[in-house]
């Protein structure tokens, strides 16, 4: 589907008026986002998504919404205002610098198998809210 990022890189090299989508963007050409456009204000809905990975110093003011994505690890230094939802994907570790500002969903993952709810707290102690497996 990288081709649809091309499209609209072609109808924006040819009318700079017109901007590539964020989503198109952080979808199908993540190294192409500006330092500013990793501060996402509000949510970011990614549900049932292609999307394998994230970028490294991602902020997200609200909710980041994953599920039934193939991602399998997330960045760096990921910061989560509100709820992290990564229900049903086959997520395999957590960076011990995650922040989530409200629940964090591992329903349905090698992780909730795998670990305990204390064990995840543990881990990744940047959690604020409930912790779901």
């Amino acid at each position: 589907m990288a081709t649809m990022y091309n499209l609209f890189k072609f109808i924006e090299d040819k009318k700079p008026q017109y901007k590539t989508p964020f989503k198109v963007k952080f979808i199908y050409a993540p190294e192409t986002l500006t330092k500013e456009e990793l501060n996402v204000r509000g949510d970011l809905y990614l549900y049932n998504t292609p999307i394998q990975s994230l970028p490294d110093n991602l902020k997200v003011e609200d909710n980041l919404i994953l599920p039934s994505t193939p991602i399998q690890s997330l960045p760096n230094d990921l910061k989560v205002g509100g709820d992290l939802n990564l229900y049903n994907t086959p997520i395999q570790s957590l960076p011990n610098d995650l922040k989530v500002g409200g629940f964090l969903n591992l329903q349905n993952t090698p992780l909730s198998k795998k670990y305990t709810k204390e064990e995840i707290k543990a881990m990744v102690p940047g959690v604020k809210g409930k912790i779901y497996l």
